[in-house]
């Protein structure tokens, strides 16, 4: 249930500014999204991950990104919390992108790689 609703969420924000910034949208998407993480990974854990001491610059802007985007002021909410969403996850990218470059080890996605990579022309 929790990665669905965090899927959703994802796709709710990613629609709600593919259709310039609409606000109802993007509200949906937050509330998923904070919601996907209550049932991943916990209320206590969530709350303990977004209230540590090194990380309360990026939940102060985050949420206080959501709550610009419930007020209806969708352009300025999501530079917010695009900017506390990079502070708070700056130490999971690095895994994330190591994960990403061990797919090149999985035997058909390597050969399609290999294939897309080979068939690049310059016109």
């Amino acid at each position: 249930i929790g990665v669905g609703l965090v899927g959703f969420g994802i796709f709710f924000v990613l629609f709600g500014m593919l259709l310039y910034f609409d606000s109802v949208l993007l509200a949906f998407g937050n509330i998923l999204f904070l919601s996907g993480l209550v049932f991943i990974i916990g209320f206590r854990r969530t709350f303990t991950f977004f209230f540590q001491r090194p990380k309360l610059k990026g939940t102060s802007f985050f949420l206080g990104g959501v709550i610009i985007v419930l007020m209806r002021w969708p352009i300025l909410g999501m530079l917010l919390e695009a900017y506390g969403f990079i502070t708070l996850f700056r130490s999971f990218f690095p895994v994330a992108f190591g994960f990403l470059g061990s797919l090149v080890n999985i035997p058909v996605l390597s050969k399609l790689l290999q294939k897309v990579g080979d068939s690049s022309s310059m016109v």
